[in-house]
């Protein structure tokens, strides 16, 4: 059984309530429900985070290290702008999919740099919630190599 971590950053836990025109009507707690459903489905043990904090999130990729097969996340506003995220990635030698509901390279300018990227192994944007159940998919692949 491997063991996945999916991470979500900052104002992720109001998905469904803000920005429906961006984000779309599923909430955080169905995205995790639909996640959950395909991880017993493909002997995933999955563990799901969120937080608005910065170092709580560093201390869960900081933990992953020890625990998990592979990690996914959705920084949300901290792609952009967390060295700390970022140098806390370079610490984990397991696969990472950086994950976004929106294609951010048609957003706003400061969008489209991702402090992510250069330590993702791959990266899933635009696709909205289904990324989550795209990343799991490849996860699967990743691990497997």
């Amino acid at each position: 059984m491997s063991n996945i971590l999916i991470i979500n950053g900052p104002n992720l836990n109001l998905l469904g309530e803000r920005e429906k025109d961006k984000y779309g009507n599923t909430s955080l707690e169905e995205i995790k429900k639909n996640c959950s459903s395909f991880s017993k489905k493909h002997n995933i043990n999955l563990s799901f985070f969120q937080s608005n904090i910065e170092g709580e999130i560093v201390n869960e990729i900081q933990k992953a290290r020890k625990n998990q097969n592979c990690l996914i996340i959705n920084a949300g506003g901290y792609t952009h702008t967390s060295v700390a995220i970022h140098d806390a990635l370079k610490t984990i030698n397991i696969p990472i999919i950086e994950l976004h509901i929106t294609n951010i390279y048609k957003r706003e300018d400061f969008r489209h740099k991702s402090l992510i990227s250069n330590v993702a192994d791959g990266i899933i944007c635009g696709l909205g919630v289904k990324g989550y159940t795209l990343a799991l998919k490849a996860s699967i692949d990743l691990i497997a190599k």
